[in-house]
């Protein structure tokens, strides 16, 4: 474990998010009267203060393989969703839309970026730029937490009462309550709150839910792939491809 230290007459600070290869980390650090501040921190050069959009309170969430980061800061009136480049520095992601928002995740490349703005899950690019995402039947609320490539996001919604549930979006199938497409593999009475993240091959998805057996809220972990018998190249189906596979190595032996 490592100290990351502190800003200039700072005390103390929340780390949030880490790029892949963990030379860059984000989060928050606190001065003496309380305020946060975002900050980026690399070996080389320490904590450095990301600035605001002209209040005085930011944060950072998440960093991208290349170093952009994501986060929320005060303007004069609102909080804003943030986009963060060491050549353009802080953009508010949602202008000229009003309102209060907040940027959680953002794709590997630095492209793409999630999050919410008021109340509702967006996405946002440089060519689209903040697209909303929807909500559950008969809910009020959506959060976007994380993304892959832009194909797949993941967040929690509420429900028609009100209730927090784990969702995935995709541009083809829209929302979707996890509770619902993967609801076989949930004990009786157990739900999945909030999905936090997700693997960039948008495999796996990991978040927080109740445990029914346990009677306590609990980390999930969700293994999103199909497994079927007879399904050799791992494609979800059992076809000609996977039988070529078994003749093509018929009466073949694992040598020591």
């Amino acid at each position: 474990m490592q100290d990351l230290g502190t800003l200039p007459n700072g005390r103390g600070g929340i780390a949030y998010g880490v790029s892949p290869d963990g030379s860059v980390v984000v989060g928050l650090a606190y001065d003496y009267a309380g305020r946060s501040i975002a900050f980026r921190w690399t070996a080389a050069g320490g904590m450095q203060s990301l600035g605001t959009l002209g209040g005085d309170r930011s944060e950072a969430w998440d960093v991208s393989a290349n170093g952009v980061v994501v986060g929320r800061a005060r303007n004069v009136v609102s909080w804003r969703a943030f986009r963060w480049t060491a050549a353009e520095g802080m953009q508010d992601i949602a202008s000229p839309i009003g309102g209060d928002g907040v940027a959680y995740g953002i794709s590997p490349d630095g492209s793409v970026v999630v999050g919410e703005h008021n109340g509702r899950a967006f996405l946002w690019t440089a060519s689209s730029r903040l697209r909303e995402l929807g909500r559950l039947p008969g809910g009020n609320w959506s959060e976007a937490w994380d993304v892959t490539d832009g194909s797949v996001v993941v967040g929690r919604a509420t429900n028609a009462a009100g209730q927090w549930r784990a969702v995935r979006w995709t541009a083809s199938g829209g929302i979707e309550d996890l509770n619902t497409t993967y609801a076989s593999l949930l004990t009786n009475g157990s739900v999945l709150q909030e999905a936090r993240a997700i693997s960039p091959d948008g495999r796996y998805i990991v978040g927080r839910g109740y445990n029914a057996a346990t009677n306590r809220n609990e980390a999930f972990l969700l293994d999103t792939r199909c497994t079927l018998v007879g399904d050799v190249n791992g494609d979800e189906k059992v076809d000609d491809a996977d039988l070529l596979i078994v003749l093509f190595n018929f009466g073949r032996q694992c040598r020591q």
